[in-house]
């Protein structure tokens, strides 16, 4: 019977579908009032990046309430700054420090660096908000973008020590990332309308991105 025990297994185990990838997704006030524990309970999404702050002053006015529900639904969570170019890497880091706190924090920040700012990016400004938030959280932030800006201010040996977190909603990216934003048109369960979602790079997992 050993011999048949074994044989079953193995027809189970090619007939049954592999098991899906941990996913996650990122929300701000555009998703609204966000029913966490459905999300939660809604199939393999087991985290999600929260907007913050943008600039040097502006909050997301659902940040607080996103971060607390969607942690105490068992989702882990970390928090994203949409970069701007017209203020100083100080004042971003200001508005940042004033509504992230890291006890909150499961996951490393991410910076959101947007292409309609690369007109005037100011490279030394980026550079030093990222050494300020890798001071205050006490890891490397993750760094947001789409290729066309990886391939003209990133892709250098400064940036090698980086994670990047690509946005492509037509193909795989074709540059080295951790996290690929792959359609901003998902749904779950919980939220209403549409939302990003995030895969993993197949060589990457969540204790990657874990604080």
């Amino acid at each position: 019977m050993r011999w048949l025990c074994s044989a079953i297994l193995s027809v189970l185990l090619f007939v049954l579908p592999a098991p899906q990838a941990a996913e996650g997704i990122d929300v701000s006030h555009y998703q609204g009032n966000v029913n966490w524990k459905k999300v939660a309970k809604s199939g393999n999404v087991k985290f999600v990046y929260v907007k913050a702050t943008e600039g040097a002053s502006l909050s997301d006015d659902r940040y607080k309430e996103n971060v607390k529900e969607a942690r105490a639904a068992g989702l882990l969570v970390g928090s994203y700054h949409l970069y701007s170019p017209r203020t100083t890497a100080y004042d971003q880091m200001r508005n940042i420090r004033s509504v992230v706190r890291k006890k909150d924090q499961d996951l490393k920040f991410v910076l959101d660096i947007e292409e309609k700012h690369t007109r005037n990016l100011y490279m030394k400004r980026v550079d030093k908000l990222l050494e300020l938030i890798e001071n205050e959280y006490g890891a490397k932030p993750i760094i947001y973008t789409n290729e066309h800006v990886y391939r003209n201010y990133f892709s250098g040996p400064k940036y090698k020590k980086y994670q990047f977190f690509i946005a492509n909603y037509r193909c795989k990216p074709r540059i080295e990332y951790t996290l690929w934003q792959y359609t901003e048109c998902g749904t779950v369960d919980g939220i209403k309308g549409r939302v990003d979602k995030i895969r993993f790079h197949k060589n990457s997992n969540i204790d990657d991105i874990k604080l």
